[in-house]
């Protein structure tokens, strides 16, 4: 456990009607966060300090480098002057093979494709969840998104950060986290739902950011069938949500949005008791 706070509290002067007042705004915390396996740097992202259990474990399922969290042997938060090291041990058939991994990259590597090392890899095919089947309603996507949007204490405080949450049709948000970055938020999300025991498959997941094809990769690894976003997606996140069978829906705002792929799994239903 680290002690580093998720927001702080600046100084600001603000212009407000032709009126100068000084104050305070509260500001959300970003900090370098390198992901360090068997003692060697993977990657650093820029995120929010906090929930970095769960970010361990989502970034490593979501980057391929473990397929079940019963890979990761432990996980060590070490606080440092200028930047967070979470420092993964892997069981040891998998550490070699990250190893081995290693190896074989041509060079260095930017942080929004951690460890790959070719285009290939960047575009890499997603899990096939066309068999995946889930019943959503029209109510359920507008209740997500809203529940989503009520459930972000640090956005709320700062309007500066991404959220990330996993609606179960019936039941509501059963997950949320939030981050400076929007992968990092849905790279979190997904470490929380595995750890509270939870299948990817039995629930939709939501986001407030745009749909790039890596959040599309990463909630396909996760297991979801349905990506819900406030934001519209890009081409290549529709072409690879298409192949994959997964439904994608963007554009949420209030009761309505749009479907891209495989409405199929939308059922018709009232939206008019969402509250």
């Amino acid at each position: 456990m680290i002690d580093r706070p998720a927001r702080i509290a600046v100084k600001r002067t603000a212009r407000s009607g032709g009126v100068v007042t000084s104050g305070v705004r509260i500001v959300p915390e970003e900090v370098p966060i390198a992901f360090s396996y068997g003692g060697s740097t993977h990657a650093v992202m820029m995120g929010t300090p906090d929930d970095l259990e769960d970010f361990a474990v989502g970034f490593s399922l979501t980057e391929r480098i473990i397929s079940d969290v019963g890979q990761i042997a432990a996980i060590e938060i070490v606080d440092g002057e200028k930047g967070i090291d979470v420092q993964i041990a892997l069981v040891d058939e998998v550490a070699a093979a990250l190893t081995a991994r290693r190896r074989s990259m041509a060079g260095p590597v930017g942080c929004g494709l951690c460890g790959i090392e070719s285009i290939e890899q960047a575009v890499r095919k997603v899990p096939d969840v066309a068999a995946v089947w889930l019943n959503v309603t029209c109510r359920d996507i507008v209740e997500a998104v809203l529940l989503l949007n009520g459930a972000q204490p640090l956005h709320r405080e700062t309007r500066a950060v991404h959220g990330a949450g996993f609606y179960l049709p019936g039941k509501g948000l059963v997950a949320v986290r939030e981050d400076v970055g929007r992968h990092n938020a849905l790279d979190k999300l997904c470490g929380a739902v595995i750890g509270q025991g939870q299948s990817g498959a039995d629930g939709i997941v939501a986001v407030t950011s745009r749909l790039s094809v890596e959040m599309v990769q990463k909630a396909a690894i996760l297991g979801t069938s349905v990506l819900v976003a406030i934001s519209a997606p890009t081409a290549l996140a529709i072409r690879t949500a298409d192949e994959a069978g997964m439904t994608l829906v963007a554009l949420v705002r209030g009761e309505d949005f749009e479907i891209f792929t495989h409405p199929q799994r939308i059922q018709p239903g009232t939206i008019s008791d969402v509250a």
